[in-house]
């Protein structure tokens, strides 16, 4: 509760829309996760959010903490996730999940840290020193299938890679929340709203996206 009125303080607003739980402890502070609950439950009935939310949760510790909301009434709004093409073997069922429990499913990093923006491969890696070198070096021959595909459909479109990933993610019925460092990337990005991928180009990205040999780590916590 006194987080929640210090961040208030420092936004100088009264009220939070939603107030979100980064991730789950119960992998390595159990005893600690509940608590956490609590406090969260605490903020809105202190009248300071509108609704919670989570990051980072499993399916299963979705259905849990929803179900500690439900009793102390407090709406659960949002569960986030990173989502994207080059995870969705390992996060598409937190989109049955969330419908169980009523809440949206956010997909924050629909980008795969830019891997999926079509500006990266073998021959073209981030600047050394940058971790996403070693990571993209390891990520890319796996998803070369995924990578030719989703190049495919963005010609056929006439749209970006970045943007048929980001309107994939939309089409999975999650709100994406890709990152943007100049003006340019946040324009790209707006780029993939108002259309829809068609059901045959989002089957064929599912389809080379579960064929993925070496997905993008999913965060522990989950």
């Amino acid at each position: 509760v006194s987080a929640a009125k210090a961040s208030l303080a420092r936004l100088q607003q009264p009220k939070l829309a939603v107030a979100q739980l980064h991730w789950s402890t119960s992998k390595y502070q159990p005893l600690q996760e509940k608590a956490l609950w609590e406090g969260i439950a605490d903020v809105y009935d202190e009248g300071l959010c509108d609704a919670v939310g989570v990051s980072n949760f499993g399916p299963i510790q979705l259905q849990k903490v929803a179900t500690r909301m439900n009793e102390r009434q407090v709406p659960l709004a949002v569960a986030q996730i990173q989502y994207s093409l080059l995870t969705y073997k390992d996060a598409k069922d937190m989109n049955s999940a969330c419908d169980d429990v009523g809440c949206r499913l956010i997909s924050y990093s629909p980008l795969c840290l830019g891997l999926l923006t079509g500006k990266y491969n073998l021959d073209n890696l981030p600047r050394p020193g940058n971790p996403r070198r070693q990571l993209f070096k390891e990520l890319l021959p796996g998803a070369q299938p995924l990578l030719a595909t989703l190049n495919a459909v963005a010609s056929e479109y006439g749209k970006s890679q970045t943007q048929v990933a980001i309107n994939w993610a939309i089409c999975k019925g999650t709100v994406p929340i890709p990152g943007a460092r100049t003006l340019v990337q946040a324009r790209e990005n707006l780029g993939a709203t108002g259309w829809s991928l068609k059901p045959d180009a989002v089957a064929e990205l599912d389809s080379a996206a579960l064929k993925v040999t070496k997905p993008m780590i999913q965060n522990v916590f989950q």
